[in-house]
């Protein structure tokens, strides 16, 4: 089979924490599972995309949430599915040897209930061919760890501190939106040894069946996707931009991205890598789709890389009226 990267225009390839991305769309995690969901569609490739996030994984073996788990509202998805999943000794021992570094990036997703856990999910992907791994540490759809850990600053650097310790490997924090001074979190991170950061997490919502007057997600509460997100995860990308430009960090933008035009926007924002998750679940396509507008945005303004793009917002005075 030849090599589809290959194909790619060069423009979309980029470098992110030292690793080598053929395009800056990242799948991100809980969205294609362990990286073989969506090889069952006709067509999809995993060398369209940069890197792909492996689904959150604990130490021992979860079950996840009492259904229901997934809910569609306007624009949108909430999801609890309590990172249901098989342990980090399996997710190495059995999962990570079938899947083909060759295609694209693969990266861990980290997840625990105490400082404790994460440093030990930590070592076990250390001892691994995983490219990277991120910090999971905003999930709001578990009654432990997870929201308690990002939605505060001082926390959230200690367990990336912790995490730092226990491996060379680059340590991507996913943010929370949920908090009060993302900045300040993302500063205290990257300080606390975080070499890059992916921003946002999900919202934190609910949905409520009038009729019976009850959760219509057995967890009550899940996080949000979706576009509904976007304008949301925009403004975190904007404020968090300055802080990590400052340290060196890169961004993975995330949270509402569609199209090539969403992804642009993230760009300008200041992410210098894209996360697309929900729209995977309605167009498995949209990578083919998003790479092909951002190269030809690129071409039209006589841009070399996406690079040239990331944090180029003006703010001096407002777009004009469409």
């Amino acid at each position: 089979m030849p090599d589809v990267r290959e194909a790619l225009p060069a423009s979309l390839a980029l470098s992110f924490c030292g690793l080598p991305f053929a395009s800056p769309i990242v799948l991100l995690s809980g969205c294609v599972g362990f990286g073989e969901e969506y090889t069952r569609v006709a067509g999809f490739s995993n060398r369209d995309c940069g890197a792909i996030v492996l689904k959150g994984t604990t130490l021992r073996p979860r079950l996840g949430n009492p259904p229901h788990r997934v809910y569609e509202t306007p624009m949108g998805m909430l999801n609890a599915i309590g990172l249901q999943n098989p342990g980090a000794p399996h997710v190495v021992g059995k999962i990570l040897p079938e899947l083909d570094f060759e295609e694209t990036r693969f990266i861990a997703n980290v997840s625990g209930s105490t400082i404790d856990e994460y440093v030990e999910v930590v070592r076990h992907f250390d001892d691994s061919p995983i490219d990277a791994m991120e910090i999971n540490i905003s999930c709001p759809n578990v009654k432990e760890g997870g929201v308690q850990f990002g939605n505060y600053p001082d926390m959230s650097a200690r367990v990336v501190a912790a995490c730092r310790a226990a491996t060379a490997k680059p340590l991507i924090t996913k943010l929370s939106p949920n908090q009060t001074d993302i900045r300040e979190n993302a500063r205290l991170c990257i300080e606390a040894g975080s070499n890059g950061l992916a921003v946002i997490n999900t919202v934190m919502g609910m949905a409520i069946d009038a009729r019976t007057r009850r959760p219509l997600i057995g967890n009550i509460q899940g996080g949000l996707s979706g576009p509904a997100i976007k304008p949301i995860a925009l403004l975190k990308v904007h404020q968090v931009y300055d802080v990590a430009k400052r340290h060196g960090v890169p961004i993975i933008g995330q949270g509402g991205i569609v199209s090539a035009t969403d992804a642009l926007e993230f760009l300008i924002a200041g992410a210098s890598a894209v996360g697309v998750g929900t729209a995977l679940f309605y167009d498995p396509h949209a990578c083919r789709h998003i790479n092909a507008g951002i190269a030809a945005y690129l071409a039209e303004n006589g841009m070399a890389s996406v690079a040239a793009l990331t944090g180029t917002l003006d703010c001096s005075r407002p777009a004009a009226a469409h």
